[in-house]
């Protein structure tokens, strides 16, 4: 079983990326190899901050890794919150604050198109870094609805469907989402390498 980091300790994004790649991959976490730094997000885009993680932990690490960068973009709010989605409120990762704000700040907006974004950088040996991305159309309810996923889930209703990412299975979630998406443009780029 090939080993691969992932720079993030996110359990729910561990989940999912492990679910997507397999069993013949074992998807380790930042926890996993000993990696308690605060590793620096200071990039503008979501290529950049993904190849900022993802090569911060090669360089000092020496292990092949994965980082992604992803937020929502919502139009009514010109492209907010962006890569600042995690810490939309303020505190790094408070889904209910981000929720909260978000839905403040779209009070009396007609305009509820959105989407969720997500970039992959893969470092790997002396080659290249290479970026993997996934978005998926949707927008903004005006209400939370379902108890699964995590982030923005609950307020994203894709496009073409009834219900939000909340309440989706993982599955279903995954079949369609910006991470599912490039995750499976990577499961490509590994086999074609592993072939």
């Amino acid at each position: 079983m090939e080993k691969i980091i992932f720079a993030t300790n996110n359990k729910h994004k561990l989940g999912e990326v492990q679910s997507m790649l397999g069993d013949g991959y074992q998807v380790l976490s930042l926890a996993d190899i000993g990696c308690t730094d605060d590793i620096p997000e200071t990039a503008d885009t979501f290529e950049g901050n993904a190849l900022q993680k993802a090569a911060w932990v090669h360089d000092r690490y020496g292990y092949d890794c994965i980082a992604d960068d992803s937020g929502l973009e919502v139009d009514a709010l010109g492209g907010e919150p962006g890569v600042f989605s995690a810490r939309f409120a303020g505190k790094h990762g408070d889904d209910a604050a981000n929720n909260a704000l978000l839905l403040k700040r779209m009070q009396g907006q007609k305009q509820r198109s959105a989407r969720f974004r997500c970039v992959i950088a893969y470092v790997a040996g002396d080659t290249a870094p290479r970026f993997f991305e996934g978005t998926v159309e949707g927008e903004i309810m005006e209400e939370p609805s379902g108890r699964a996923g995590f982030g923005y889930d609950p307020l994203f209703r894709p496009a073409g469907w009834s219900v939000s990412f909340a309440d989706a299975t993982p599955e279903e979630k995954n079949a369609i989402s910006h991470r599912g998406q490039a995750v499976a443009k990577l499961v490509e780029c590994l086999s074609a390498k592993s072939n």
